[in-house]
């Protein structure tokens, strides 16, 4: 089988991937140097977004061609297998975001994780306030991201996951699948991965998850063993560790100061939950990815 190509941009392998976490291009500028055809290749630490504006084409995920009309948008994991034949006339932004930045990861346990691990091509509505609010959006974000603004990226994130939620939504409601299609246990998964999301730094117990839930520890602990092969102790370790790689990697913070802003009163209890979890300690994994602190 003929090998698939791994880029960190189409065309292009550095050495050194890390120096920025979101990118944005026209899409012309790049497809136009391949003769509007990107072949199969794929992406091993990189997210991204097409917003199609205008013209026509395919987008070919595995060996599964998808025909493309405008105004859509496409999302594209990591490592899946894909690539493009586009019209001439083509027009649109193509976002290429490091994996890690993102505030869900793909295949994490929740519905818009799930959603995420998958290429999509989402068709946007005419006369639908959501379309037309994606689009704005990725406007927006291409021109925060020209712009090469110094500073807090907020601005960025806001944009990116206001996009990518709404964007999901609008799938789900074209599949007939909003949250309709999950079970109750799924509906309460979900739930429990956004109130981990808003109460991870405070290290509330898994008593605490279930009586928000209305249920009890035990039956908790069933439903997420059953729906992740794990507990919710596990839930809460893998996003404090999410959030100690992200700003171990984005910022320059002392790791001393990372583990007060999780919530770890005492600096060496942070490093050997870190170094259990990762294989490193957090000064390793941080020279590990080239930043040196």
């Amino acid at each position: 089988m003929r090998a698939i190509p791994t880029y960190d941009l189409y065309g292009e392998k550095t050495e050194d991937s890390l120096g920025f976490w979101l990118h944005c291009e026209t899409i012309p500028s790049r497809s136009s140097l391949h003769h509007w055809e990107i072949s199969l290749h794929r992406h091993e630490q990189f997210f991204q977004i097409l917003y199609i504006e205008a013209g026509s084409g395919d987008a070919i995920f595995d060996d599964v061609a998808h025909a493309i009309a405008a105004p859509a948008v496409i999302t594209v994991p990591p490592l899946s297998r894909h690539g493009f034949r586009f019209s001439k006339d083509i027009d649109g932004y193509v976002f290429t975001v490091l994996v890690s930045h993102l505030k869900t990861m793909p295949a994490d346990h929740s519905r818009f994780g799930s959603w995420l691990s998958l290429p999509r091509l989402t068709a946007l509505l005419p006369d639908h306030a959501d379309s037309r609010y994606i689009a704005d959006t990725l406007h927006r974000l291409a021109a925060e991201a020209a712009a090469r603004r110094k500073g807090p990226a907020d601005l960025c994130e806001a944009y990116l996951t206001s996009a990518l939620r709404l964007t999901a939504r609008l799938s789900a409601e074209g599949q007939g699948d909003e949250d309709g299609g999950a079970t109750e246990n799924e509906r309460r998964l979900n739930r429990l991965t956004g109130l981990i999301h808003q109460h991870f730094r405070a290290h509330k117990p898994a008593s605490f998850y279930a009586n928000a839930l209305g249920i009890s520890p035990t039956h908790l602990n069933r439903i997420v063993k059953q729906l992740t092969g794990g507990s919710t102790q596990m839930l809460f370790n893998s996003k404090l560790i999410d959030e100690a790689q992200r700003e171990l990697l984005f910022t320059q913070i002392p790791v001393q100061e990372i583990g007060f802003r999780l919530g770890f009163a005492d600096p060496a209890y942070f490093s050997r939950f870190f170094l259990t979890r990762t294989g490193l300690s957090p000064r390793q994994w941080r020279r590990r990815q080239g930043r040196e602190g």
